[in-house]
């Protein structure tokens, strides 16, 4: 049902630090930047890998609590982007594994953004 969605960041541009590295694991990449005249001069880009699905925009009103699940075509993408996003500055919020309580085949791993947002890849398909 959801199109497309996004989150306010504090700094776009460590935002973009962490998304860039995080994503790619997952084939995604920044693919679009809205001209700032668009947008009253605020930084805006959109996250995806055909379109962008998932975008960032600039503002000095953020705040944790924010989840975000993003699909991994294999467990190995899901331990990839653990490890990019720590790497990029992420704080580990559940290192990768299986979650049997959602169901027996759900394998994710959740990571704090810089803003503190709860960001998870996670792949559905056996083992």
């Amino acid at each position: 049902m959801i199109d497309h969605t996004g989150i306010p960041v504090a700094d776009f541009d460590r935002a973009r630090s962490f998304y860039d590295n995080a994503f790619a694991p997952l084939g995604a990449s920044l693919l679009m930047m809205v001209p700032l005249e668009h947008t009253g001069g605020v930084k805006v880009g959109g996250y995806g890998r055909e379109r962008p699905v998932f975008w960032l925009h600039e503002t000095a009103v953020t705040g944790p609590g924010r989840h975000y699940a993003f699909s991994a075509r294999s467990r190995a993408e899901v331990d990839a982007f653990h490890g990019a996003a720590i790497a990029a500055g992420g704080r580990d919020n559940g290192k990768p594994g299986l979650r049997p309580h959602y169901h027996p085949d759900y394998y994710g791993a959740f990571v704090l953004d810089p803003d503190g947002n709860n960001v998870e890849a996670v792949c559905h398909a056996p083992g």
